[in-house]
C-alpha cells in the first residue's frame, strides 16, 4: 500500500509540474532534441530566469533530464523511469494543430537551421585541411588501423559513412567493402571527398549531399554504418543514431568513433563542437533504446583527449560467438 501511495504521489507531482502552458510547451520542445537554456528562451520568447524556473520544476518531477556538460547544461525529455513514461504520454496528448505549439516548432526549426548554417560555414572554410584538424592530439594511425581491422573480420557488402567529410573513412575501408556511400551536408567537403576518391583506388565508393537527420535512403539498405568524429556536432545525437539504425540491415553493425567525455571548452567556440564527448554508459543506453547490442568499446588515449570506438549490432542471427559480445578495451 505504501508503494502504491508513493506511485500516486509521484504521478500527482508530475501532473502538477506539467499543469502550466509554458511547461507543456517546454515538454514538447525538449521531446525534439537536447537544448540549452539560451536556445529555449529564443523559442519560448520568455526571460531566462523564468525558463530556468520552469525547467527546474519539470526536472524535479522527473519529466525532463538535466545534463550538465562543462559550462553548458542541456535539457531533454526524460529517457527512463515513471517520469519518462508520463512525459511521453503528455506529449502524445498535445494537439498537433495548436497555434502556439506550431509557432514553437517553427522557432525551433529556425534555431536549428541557424546553428546548422554556422556549422556548415565552419566546415566549408576548413574543407581542404580538415583531416589534420580532426587529429586533436590523438594517434590517428592507431584509430584508423582499428577501424580497418573491424572490417577485415567479416564481409561487408555495403557501407554508409555519415558525415563523411573529406571521404577519409571510405578511403580506409574501400578494399574491405563491396560498395560505400558517404553523405555530408557541406558541398565543399564533398568536393574534396570526390577529389580524394578519384585519386585513389576507391571506384567502389561515392558521395552525395544529405542531412544526417533525414537520410534520403531506404530502410535496411546497408550492412554497416560509420559515424567518425561526427556525433559531437549533433544537436540531437540520439536522432542521428536512430537514422543510422533505420538504414541498417539485420545483423548490421554501427561503428561510432568519437571523443570520450572531456572538459575542453575551447572546442565549442574554436571548432563548433556541440557536445564535449560522450560517456560509455550514455552510448550503451542509446544503443539499448534503439534495440542494438553493444559488441565492443576500444579507447585510444591522446595527449589531452581520448578517442573511443563503440561498436554495436542490430540483432538478427547469432552474433557469432561469445567473444564478440565481450566489451574490449584497447590501451
Amino acid at each position: 500500500m505504501t508503494e502504491q501511495i508513493a506511485l500516486l504521489e509521484g504521478l500527482l507531482g508530475g501532473l502538477r509540474a506539467a499543469a502550466e502552458l509554458s511547461r507543456l510547451r517546454l515538454l514538447a520542445i525538449c521531446a525534439q532534441g537536447e537544448w540549452t537554456v539560451s536556445e529555449l528562451t529564443q523559442v519560448m520568447g520568455q526571460s531566462q530566469p523564468r525558463i530556468s524556473r520552469h525547467l527546474k520544476l519539470l526536472a524535479e518531477a522527473g519529466l525532463l533530464e538535466r545534463i550538465p556538460e562543462g559550462s553548458w547544461v542541456f535539457y531533454r525529455i526524460a529517457q527512463s523511469g515513471e517520469g519518462a513514461a508520463m512525459a511521453r504520454a503528455l506529449c502524445r496528448l498535445l494537439p498537433e494543430r495548436d497555434a502556439q505549439l506550431t509557432l514553437d516548432r517553427h522557432r525551433l526549426a529556425a534555431v536549428r537551421e541557424s546553428r546548422r548554417r554556422q556549422a556548415e560555414q565552419y566546415f566549408d572554410a576548413r574543407a581542404h585541411h580538415w583531416d589534420s584538424e580532426r587529429e586533436l592530439g590523438v594517434d590517428v594511425a592507431r584509430v584508423e588501423a582499428e577501424l580497418a581491422r573491424q572490417f577485415e573480420q567479416e564481409t561487408v557488402p555495403s557501407l554508409l559513412d555519415i558525415g563523411t567529410g573529406t571521404g577519409r573513412v571510405l578511403q580506409i575501408l574501400a578494399r574491405h567493402i563491396g560498395s560505400g556511400l558517404g553523405v555530408d551536408l557541406s558541398r565543399d567537403m564533398l568536393a574534396v571527398a570526390r577529389a580524394n576518391l578519384d585519386r585513389g583506388t576507391t571506384r567502389n565508393c561515392q558521395v552525395r549531399q544529405a542531412d544526417m537527420y533525414h537520410l534520403p535512403l531506404p530502410n535496411q539498405a546497408f550492412a554497416a554504418v560509420t559515424l567518425h568524429q561526427v556525433l559531437h556536432y549533433a544537436d540531437d545525437p540520439l536522432a542521428v543514431l536512430a537514422e543510422a539504425r533505420r538504414v541498417l540491415q539485420p545483423r548490421g553493425r554501427l561503428l561510432v568513433v568519437d571523443l570520450a567525455q572531456h572538459e575542453e571548452e575551447r572546442l565549442r567556440s574554436e571548432r563548433q563542437h556541440r557536445r564535449l564527448g560522450f560517456g560509455d554508459a550514455e552510448m550503451a543506453r542509446w544503443f539499448g533504446e534503439l534495440g542494438m547490442v553493444e559488441e565492443s568499446v576500444a579507447r585510444f588515449p591522446g595527449e589531452r583527449l581520448t578517442v573511443v570506438m563503440w561498436v554495436a549490432r542490430v540483432p538478427g542471427q547469432t552474433l557469432g560467438g561469445e567473444g564478440r559480445e565481450q566489451r574490449s578495451k584497447a590501451a
